[in-house]
Parts: structure tokens; sequence; C-alpha cells
């Protein structure tokens, strides 16, 4: 093997050499993004089930203000059908 034919093999080893250890490197940097975004999510998740125990709540007080409701309605109804009375005096 010539000299010249050793300098580009060893070239192209270093090459290859470096390629590697750019994508390998490249790779290290997706645990700090994973990391940030399950933080993130886990952010948005615990926001998430804030406000469906909000929607849950006000839920519920709707449905008592409805239950409430009703029974003033039929109140009223019976109040509204019961005979006029004459006044005193």
């Amino acid at each position: 093997m010539s000299l010249d034919q050793q300098h580009r093999k060893m070239a192209s080893l270093i090459g290859v050499a470096l390629v590697a250890a750019v994508a390998l490197g490249g790779c290290a940097t997706y645990d700090e993004d994973f990391a940030r975004i399950n933080t993130r999510l886990d952010s948005i998740d615990t926001r998430v089930q804030g406000a469906a125990q909000s929607a849950e709540s006000a839920n519920q007080s709707a449905q008592q203000a409805n239950q409430r409701l009703d029974a003033l309605e039929g109140r009223v109804q019976q109040i509204e059908s019961a005979p006029r009375r004459v006044p005193r005096g």
C-alpha cells in the first residue's frame, strides 16, 4: 500500500468517526427535550384535571339549582291556580 492510499484510508476512517461522533452527540440532546416535554405534559394534565373537577362541581351546582327551580315552579303554579281572595275592609 502506498503512503497516499494509507492517508486516504486514514482520512476516511477519521471522517466516519467524526460523523458517528456528531450523530451520537446529537442524540444526547433529546433526553433534555423529552424531560422538558414530559414536565410540560404533566403541568397540562394537572390543569386539565383541575378544570374537569371545576366542571363537575359546576354541573352538580346546576343540577341542585334546577331541582330548587322545579320545586319553586310547582309552588308558584299552586299559588296562581288558587282562587283569589277578596280583600277585607
